[in-house]
Parts: C-alpha cells; structure tokens; sequence
C-alpha cells in the first residue's frame, strides 16, 4: 500500500448544526403534558456560558403596607409574606396601630409588612376580586379545567351566617341557618359589637362579646381554625359558639336561652 498521510475526515459542521437545530424545534413543539414527562435536556458542551443558569443575589427586605381584612391574624399574614421573625417581628412593628392585644387586628388596619419575597404580593383587602384566567390549551391538547373561583359572601349578617355555615360543615360543626340566626338575635341583635359589661360575666373581667356573646376564655378555647383570633369578627364569633353549643348542647340548634 503506497504510503501517505492519514487524513482524518472532516465533521460536516452543517449538518450538525441542522440536526441540533432540528432537536431544539423539537422540545419546543412538545405538548405541555408530554413535557412534564421527558428527561430534561442536558446542555450542550458548546453551549455558551452565558447560557448557564447563574444563581440570582438575595433580595433585600422590602417594605409594604398590608391591609387588614375579615379574617386576618398576625400570624397568616406574617406566614404570607414569609416576615423575618414571624408574628412576633410584625406586632413589635405595628404596636402602636395594633395596641396591646395582639388577637385584636380590626378589618381595615393598615400594616407595615417587611418581606424578602421577590414575587408580587396582594393587600388581601384593597384587591378587588379579578376573573378567573381562562383555561391554556396546551399544543395539540385539550384545555385543562381551571378551578372554581374563590366563593364570596355579602358583609351582612346573612353572608356572616352562610360563611359560617360553610367553614363548620368542613369542620363537622353542627348547627342551622335558623339556629344561628334565632340565638344571634337574642343574643346580639345582630350587632357584631355587642359587648355585655353588667352581667356576672363583666364582673369578673371576662364580658361576653359579639354576635353570639361569647367570654374571651371561652372563644380562645373553642376557635376553629381558619378564622380570626378577633372575638368581635362576626364569622370568628359565630364558628366558636356553635362549636361550643356542639360540644356542651350537641348544636346551637338545641340552644333556646342563655347558654
């Protein structure tokens, strides 16, 4: 065999372009259901570094104000804005507007709220209700079925009554529209604000409070979760008295007088 040079052949640069360029079209064709099934890609080796994902600096603190809306607690909204020191940081940040019962936090109180999320965050009570987003119908799919909007109730007593029925039919707390209504009425007059300071419960420092008169002692023991710590919010009010009638009367359907 006559002698000469090994010459090694040329990889042909089109065509692994084409074939990488055609397998980058593929992924991005893929069904949104099919995607979440496949291996991730692994980069390229001539993949630039820019491409790398590059971890981002930590955020600093941001300052917002957060207003207090029918159902708040210290402690959800310091869970939801993931606040450095938890309840405890916000009360000692908010003292001089909160005062000095930290259960006591009014619908319509505005809050200093320090967070490091990077993420937007809602004022749960300055946001007004937005319309579910319609469904994404990913490629060559059926559009996937968008949950239910949240359900809302009217600021009166009859949205309080039906809210409250709805969380104690999650609970297994028994009671009736009728029953709570009758014993709110001879209780309260419907007055959220209601607040007894002559019987022998306002003498020993412990008045019965709210819609269904309820003493602090007694809302703190039998507060579902899920609702104020305020004995004044009308659904906290209600949600404790009829677990309270539950445990003691076997519902507040049973409750015809003083309880």
């Amino acid at each position: 065999m006559p002698r000469g040079k090994h010459r090694r052949p040329r990889n042909n640069q089109l065509t692994r372009r084409v074939v990488a360029a055609g397998t980058g079209g593929a992924a991005l064709t893929l069904p949104l259901l099919g995607a979440t099934q496949a291996s991730a890609a692994q980069p390229s080796q001539s993949a630039p570094a820019a491409a790398q994902s590059v971890p981002q600096a930590a955020q600093p603190a941001k300052s917002l104000t957060h207003t207090v809306a029918k159902g708040d607690s210290l402690y959800r909204i310091a869970d939801e804005y993931d606040v450095s020191g938890g309840w405890k940081q916000l009360y000692k940040d908010n003292r001089t507007a909160v005062g000095d019962d930290p259960k006591l936090i009014r619908p319509g109180l505005k809050l200093k709220v320090k967070t490091a999320k990077t993420d937007a965050v809602k004022e749960s009570a300055t946001k007004s209700s937005a319309p579910a987003k319609p469904a994404v119908k990913p490629a060559g799919g059926v559009a996937k079925a968008t949950q239910a909007s949240a359900k809302t109730y009217a600021d009166n007593l009859d949205g309080w009554i039906r809210e409250a029925l709805d969380i104690m039919a999650q609970k297994g707390i028994p009671g009736s529209y009728d029953g709570i209504y009758r014993n709110i009425m001879r209780e309260s007059s419907g007055n959220p604000l209601a607040i007894n300071n002559w019987d022998s419960n306002a003498a020993k420092g412990t008045p019965s409070k709210g819609l269904l008169q309820t003493i602090d002692p007694t809302f703190q023991a039998y507060h579902v979760d899920g609702t104020s710590w305020d004995p004044y919010d009308p659904v906290a009010n209600i949600t404790a008295a009829c677990n309270y009638a539950a445990d003691r009367y076997g519902s507040i359907d049973n409750v015809n007088g003083p309880y």
